[in-house]
């Protein structure tokens, strides 16, 4: 029995099986970790550690070792949406610690994503925003460069109904985010773990605008218990939220934008905290201008209108602005 137990190579007694069995360990060693940096003229291979933008026009990169060729010929650096079209190499300048500033000959954003290829030696990386910087970007942009109200004109009804009082707007803008930011989360569940699965996408508006019914009758009636004076207050405007257009937007573009979980926080929060920001400035102006002199033909909504094409106008001038330039 104890010869049975004896392994093979025990057996015939000869060294030869467990020299192959280590040169073949070598071997998938060597490939694992040896054999791809050992590539370029016998050298070991550098490769890209880490590459950012930093704006305006310049990308920043750290690699493991010297590069062969430094010349801006050697690099090609593209937008990720359009791979097809080179951005200009201008200048390449080397730093100590294997570091390299491309000097770029287009205005660079550090929200998008670009595409670094390097010919010789043979390296690519994609260059993306880090998730900071792009959660941090959504949410910007969505409270203040296109803020729904003033950029797009959408959630007009209860903007101008509901902004006759400070307090009023200021709970409504309070609640609204909160809606925004439930609805935007449960409705990112259902579309990406249900609908897109089960190839039910063409029914994701129903499914939306059921969502957020739902969450504004549970929100009517736990207002109506618990605080009953701003309950009164919002009156008819809460109701109206389950048809708002903003509510419905901000699923529909998430859906439609394939983002992710915190893509679509960033944005259903950004959404919200624009809408209030509408809220509270529309508010503040509508009571200053209940003690001013105005037209009796511009009393009342004239006067509204005119004032939120004024925050319009001030709000155009977010267009193009790049909060990490």
């Amino acid at each position: 029995m104890a010869r049975e137990g004896r392994s093979l190579f025990a057996e015939v007694g000869h060294p030869m099986p467990w020299a192959a069995v280590a040169l073949a360990a070598a071997v998938l060693l060597g490939i694992l970790f040896g054999f791809p940096r050992q590539a370029h003229g016998g050298s070991v291979m550098p490769r890209i550690v880490s590459a950012r933008v930093s704006s305006p026009d310049q990308v920043q990169l750290r690699l493991s070792g010297p590069l062969s060729r430094t010349d801006a010929s050697n690099f090609r650096f593209t937008h990720a949406r359009a791979p097809d079209i080179a951005l200009p190499v201008r200048d390449v300048r080397l730093l100590p610690g294997n570091r390299v500033v491309l000097t770029i000959g287009r205005s660079l954003r550090s929200a998008e994503s670009y595409r670094l290829e390097i010919r010789e030696p043979p390296l690519a990386r994609a260059v993306t925003p880090s998730t900071w910087t792009l959660l941090f970007s959504v949410l910007l942009s969505s409270a203040l460069i296109n803020n729904f109200v003033f950029t797009r004109y959408l959630g007009l009804c209860i903007f101008f109904g509901i902004t006759r009082k400070r307090d009023a707007a200021v709970g409504m803008g309070i609640t609204f985010t909160i809606v925004m930011v439930t609805t935007g989360m449960v409705s990112w569940l259902l579309y990406m773990f249900v609908l897109r699965p089960l190839q039910l996408s063409f029914l994701q508006i129903l499914v939306f605008i059921g969502v957020v019914a739902f969450l504004v009758q549970m929100l009517d009636t736990v207002l109506k218990k618990t605080h009953a004076g701003l309950h009164k207050k919002f009156g008819i405007y809460l109701m109206l939220i389950t048809t708002n257009c903003i509510i419905l937007a901000v699923p529909l573009l998430n859906a439609a934008a394939d983002a992710g979980p915190l893509e679509s926080f960033a944005l259903a929060m950004g959404s919200g905290l624009g809408f209030a920001l509408a809220l509270f400035l529309m508010s503040c102006a509508r009571e200053k201008m209940e003690l001013a002199r105005v037209p009796a033909s511009f009393e009342g909504l004239p006067i509204a209108f005119a004032l939120a094409g004024l925050f319009a106008l001030a709000f155009m001038g977010f267009s193009g602005l790049d909060f990490f330039r």
